[in-house]
């Protein structure tokens, strides 16, 4: 656990230590529950609770679904039928999931910006971030495999434009792209792939979850100001935080049940909204979408694949250096994926020696480009690739590039950081007073 002194589990009746001699389960959740959390903690620190009752959620709800749902071509699309029309409680169930995955993202985009700015990303934490990135790039994959098995146009056709970028690869393209689908082109065997991974791959996340909580509490949390708590001893440390049972867990439940009340009402009045009503027409190979888009959590990525055309500069410089290896399709492919490893590459970096953005002037105002661009590129990505969408994303790619490779780097040498609280206790009391006793704001 943490490196923060604090009280341990003590087992005290002779079931509980014979217990603990052979299985410490109750002293891990012990531990878990009491772990000394940093007494400044904000309303940002909230996301980790809704993310993980999302994942159980969708575990559940999925495989509810999972017992009705036949994934076969000429079957699948009706069995979603027969899940709203026939299966008690079945369009609530597929609601729910449906919507399940928007809340996931938006917590997970909360999160992950949250870290950005607060700097949770830095040492010792950067095993943390990377975990978190894995965690990330599986919810990715889970959502588009289940985006599949409705089998209607949209992920029909949306599954044939995914894939393909694989094909887009050099020489062993081809055969990648053969060897996800299970043939030439979408059809049986890779809706059965599909099925079988989005099936499975929750369990990984919740194994990498369980990971990820132990890295943290291996290093302690971070918290707005970035500073350490004081492990000089137990007493030290005490007045730097608080124990996470009960008042951060009860904070986080009131974040919880007002987010429950948000999406309960979206489940329950607009549950289609954001839907794309072409994936209520069942799959035909022979009619293509006119707009084929992805969900909204893909689109940023999707506006960064689609930016960087034949006609950019940059994408033509690097075709004739690689005697047109490189060509443009796979140009975007790599500036996709590149998106995602520059992130998870922030612990490296960003060379500045202060953790949280709230005494970097400078930064501020770059990161909240960022955020904007974020939205801009999710606005660019549901457009048509025409102008002037095309040099919108191009410009706001290269921001994001450039927010990560150049400005980043850069800003640790030339920011001039504002003076950082000694303590947490000391930012807590100039927040709340001295002799608050509330954990949080």
């Amino acid at each position: 656990m943490s490196g923060i002194p604090h009280d341990h589990y003590e087992p005290k009746s002779g079931i509980e230590k014979w217990l603990h001699s052979r299985l410490p389960v109750v002293g891990l959740l012990y531990d878990t529950l009491m772990i000394p959390t940093p007494k400044n903690l904000n309303w940002m620190w909230i996301w980790g609770i809704v993310l993980t009752f999302c994942l159980v959620l969708q575990i559940i709800t999925g495989i509810i679904l999972a017992m009705h749902y036949t994934p076969h071509v000429d079957m699948a699309f009706a069995s979603i039928e027969h899940i709203m029309r026939n299966v008690n409680g079945g369009h609530m169930m597929r609601y729910v999931h449906m919507n399940g995955a928007s809340l996931f993202f938006v917590a997970v985009y909360a999160h992950i910006f949250r870290g950005l700015y607060y700097g949770s990303y830095k040492a010792p934490r950067e095993v943390t971030w990377i975990i978190g990135m894995l965690i990330y790039l599986c919810m990715m994959g889970t959502a588009f495999m289940g985006y599949v098995l409705p089998w209607g146009q949209m992920s029909f056709h949306g599954t044939a434009v995914i894939t393909g970028l694989f094909g887009a690869i050099p020489g062993i393209g081809e055969a990648i792209q053969t060897w996800l689908l299970g043939a030439s082109a979408v059809g049986q065997p890779a809706l059965n792939r599909f099925f079988s991974l989005h099936y499975l791959l929750p369990f990984v996340i919740a194994g990498l979850v369980v990971v990820h909580i132990w890295a943290f509490h291996s290093t302690g949390n971070n918290n707005p100001t970035g500073v350490d708590v004081r492990k000089d001893s137990k007493a030290v440390a005490e007045k730097d935080t608080l124990p996470f049972w009960p008042y951060f867990v009860i904070k986080d439940v009131f974040a919880l049940a007002v987010i429950m009340l948000i999406f309960w009402a979206i489940v329950g009045f607009m549950p289609n909204y954001l839907g794309h009503p072409d994936n209520y027409i069942e799959a035909n190979a022979l009619v293509t979408p006119a707009h084929i888009v992805p969900e909204w959590y893909f689109l940023p990525f999707y506006a960064i694949l689609r930016a960087f055309t034949a006609d950019v500069w940059a994408v033509q410089l690097v075709s004739f250096v690689t005697g047109g290896i490189i060509n443009a399709k796979f140009f975007g492919v790599l500036a996709m994926f590149g998106a995602i490893a520059v992130l998870a590459l922030a612990p490296w970096l960003d060379t500045s020696s202060v953790r949280s953005g709230r005494y970097r002037p400078m930064f501020k105002w770059w990161f909240v480009l960022l955020v904007i661009d974020f939205f801009v590129l999710m606005w660019v990505g549901a457009r048509p690739a025409e102008f002037p969408y095309d040099w919108i994303s191009l410009i706001a790619s290269a921001y994001w590039f450039a927010y990560f490779l150049i400005i980043l780097p850069l800003l640790g040498v030339i920011e001039k950081p504002e003076a950082q609280p000694a303590t947490i206790e000391a930012d807590f009391d100039a927040h709340y007073g001295a002799k608050a006793e509330t954990p949080a704001e």
